[in-house]
């Protein structure tokens, strides 16, 4: 592999979970499971605090939104359609008005 180029490493749901827990129930500090497992810290408490905001549904997976991520998806959307119906009413309503003034 070139020099400065580095591959992610994926991580399924049962690592995650039982990394975490090492560090909740197991009594190791977050530094020292990161070590033995050879990650990088951060990507713990990245781990610890999704754990903490939604329990087991924590790491959905590919493919799989979490329901915020799923609600933001959809207000996109919708934002996206209301903006291209406020755009033809924009339009439809100058062709109208250059009716009347004929």
């Amino acid at each position: 592999m070139e020099e400065g180029k580095r591959k992610l490493k994926r991580f399924d749901k049962a690592f995650k979970l039982s990394a975490v827990k090492m560090v909740t129930e197991g009594g190791q500090t977050a530094a020292e499971v990161a070590r033995s497992l050879d990650i990088h810290p951060n990507l713990l408490y990245n781990w610890k605090r999704k754990y903490a905001d939604n329990g087991e549904k924590a790491f959905p997976g590919k493919g799989h939104l979490t329901e915020l991520s799923a609600l933001r998806k959809k207000l996109r959307e919708v934002e996206m359609e209301r903006d291209i119906l406020k755009k033809a009413v924009g339009i439809f309503s100058k062709g109208t008005d250059s009716d009347s003034n004929s």
